[in-house]
């Protein structure tokens, strides 16, 4: 009882405390630092221009620096200019009025100065900005690489085939983009026994969404019906997957979701596959090449592939409405033979008979044609020059001498081409008409024209990848293409040169991979360009940070391109 009278005699100061605060120290007002230091540096560049517009003015008039003209004046000189514009003697009282120029030379000059820093201001924010939105797009894109998540083609629910789960229970839903649930373990996603009606539903909906979130199909699905999926009925039953997209699912644990990959390989129609083109393009986050025979896919994704890197066309055919396209030799880099190799290989690849029976007049084709590529690069000659040695005329010899006596020709590489022109005369005149064959599109002057690489093309090209950009290979589809195959040797040949150059990336970097990854959107691959190792390439491609996305008109048409190579399991539109 003792200590009640002194819990309340410290009651009152409690409450005095509490309602009277000890008051702070006043804040101090005044003007922001950034405006302070911009305040500044306007005085500052403003002095240095009107001294620099003065002096170049009297340079210009009578060729020499005026004297008394000096930026400790031009403060006071820049308050009389403001008082008269037309006096520049008053302005420059210390400088005799016959050095000076006249007001309208010095006024032209400063704005001029005025206007030159203003777009330089201009053009290197735009530089810093784009460089940071770059940066960060590929900071996004390892930060979702580390985080081990199935190589995909987007990060939004409704992407490559994971289809939202529509609404099961009772009730208005909205009609915005339903949220897709997230991943939940069996024990959280079993519904209770005794659970009310609604705890059950709940549960219901929530293992519903997580059984679509590994429907990768959909998206070939949602491609073909453009009308929105009607909701699952309702039901009281156990959480069961409902089949959604083109087949039934099969509740998977979300332990495996990590485990299975994405479809490399689609078969359906042209517009599901130009659906499925444009949605990859868009969702790509790194660099890109793609690969197809429509040029609405250009033209739907060119303006946002913009905002990301530089934006280049390789159009021989003129399909695409645009003057700027790229011009690419196929002997750029042929100057080591290895390359000139595998340049021969995918320029032949188009009209390359089947049969082994014509393996032996194949591979001579091969030889013969990575002898002159590699002949021409070594000695500088355009790309016609190949052709002119593949249609004979007596200058076949000329290839022989250029890979004798050059300096930077491998070392054995004559004698190579010399046996292939001597020996075994019918084989070497089939050889030869297939390297025609497959050479005859630069009979046209479009085709000459796209194998004329310009100064920039070359470095353009080179660095496309690094800055983020993408590649648009566009041209006809053929398919027959061994009896006239086109421009597609030259497409074939590109984008094998592309594809090999990324991979010489990823084994020079750190980890062994490009990052973030080179997505290769493969629309009509095997009538546009069909890649020699294109089932190599959907194999191994996502340990080297390339991404593949084959989409072909149907399983027949990749074993007649592919007779001897079996490409993965692919998934019908």
């Amino acid at each position: 009882m003792r200590d009640t009278p002194h819990h309340g005699h410290h009651q009152p100061h409690e409450h005095h405390n509490r309602h009277h605060p000890q008051p702070s120290q006043p804040q101090s007002r005044g003007i922001p630092d950034g405006l302070l230091i911009a305040l500044i540096v306007f005085l500052l560049g403003l002095t240095f221009l009107v001294w620099l517009a003065t002096g170049l003015a009297a340079v210009f008039t009578h060729g020499a620096w005026p004297a008394g003209v000096t930026v400790t004046h031009t403060p006071v000189a820049i308050r009389e200019l403001a008082a008269s514009p037309h006096d520049l003697a008053a302005a420059w009282p210390n400088t005799p009025p016959g050095r000076l120029s006249g007001y309208g030379l010095f006024w032209g000059l400063l704005i001029s100065e005025v206007l030159v820093l203003l777009v330089l201001t201009v053009f290197v924010l735009g530089t810093v900005t784009r460089w940071r939105a770059v940066r960060t797009a590929r900071r996004t894109a390892a930060a979702q690489d580390r985080a081990g998540a199935a190589p995909q083609y987007g990060t939004d629910e409704a992407r490559y085939g994971e289809v939202p789960a529509g609404p099961t229970g009772p009730g208005p839903e909205p009609t915005g983009t339903p949220r897709a649930t997230p991943p939940r373990s069996p024990e959280q996603s079993a519904p209770q026994p005794h659970a009310p009606q609604g705890t059950e539903q709940t549960g219901q909906t929530e293992h519903t969404g997580q059984a679509a979130q590994f429907v990768r199909p959909g998206l070939l699905a949602d491609a073909a019906a453009p009308t929105a999926p009607t909701p699952a009925p309702v039901t009281t039953a156990a959480p069961t997957s409902a089949p959604i997209g083109p087949g039934p699912i099969a509740p998977v644990p979300a332990a495996a979701e990590a485990l299975l990959p994405a479809p490399l390989v689609h078969f359906g129609p042209a517009p599901v596959r130009r659906a499925a083109a444009v949605q990859a393009v868009s969702d790509a986050a790194g660099p890109a090449l793609v690969v197809t025979s429509s040029p609405a896919v250009w033209s739907e994704t060119k303006d946002a592939r913009a905002k990301l890197g530089p934006v280049l066309v390789y159009d021989p055919g003129h399909l695409c409405d645009t003057p700027a396209r790229l011009h690419w030799s196929p002997t750029s880099g042929c100057e080591d033979a290895d390359t000139a190799a595998a340049r021969a290989v995918a320029l032949l690849a188009p009209v390359r008979p089947t049969a082994r029976i014509d393996t032996a007049m194949a591979d001579t084709a091969e030889t013969l044609l990575r002898s002159w590529l590699h002949a021409a690069a070594v000695d500088g000659r355009p790309f016609r020059q190949v052709h002119r040695w593949a249609q004979g005329a007596g200058q076949a010899q000329e290839a022989v001498r250029i890979l004798r006596t050059h300096a930077r020709a491998r070392s054995g590489s004559a004698g190579l081409l010399e046996s292939a022109l001597t020996a075994h005369p019918e084989r070497r005149e089939v050889a030869q008409a297939l390297t025609v064959r497959a050479l005859s599109a630069l009979s046209s002057i479009h085709i000459r024209e796209a194998c004329t690489p310009n100064r920039t093309d070359s470095v353009t090209l080179e660095s496309f990848i690094h800055e983020g950009g993408t590649l648009y290979v566009v041209g006809e589809a053929i398919e027959d293409p061994r009896t006239h195959p086109g421009a597609m040797p030259l497409l074939t040949a590109l984008a094998s040169s592309v594809v090999e150059h990324g991979r010489r990336l990823a084994a020079r970097s750190t980890d062994g991979r490009l990052d973030p990854p080179m997505t290769l959107v493969l629309d009509d691959v095997a009538a546009v360009a069909p890649l020699p190792y294109l089932p190599e390439l959907l194999t191994t491609g996502h340990e080297q940070g390339l991404h593949p996305l084959a989409l072909l008109r149907s399983r027949e048409q990749a074993r007649n391109r592919w007779p001897h190579q079996e490409l993965p399991e692919g998934t019908p539109f």
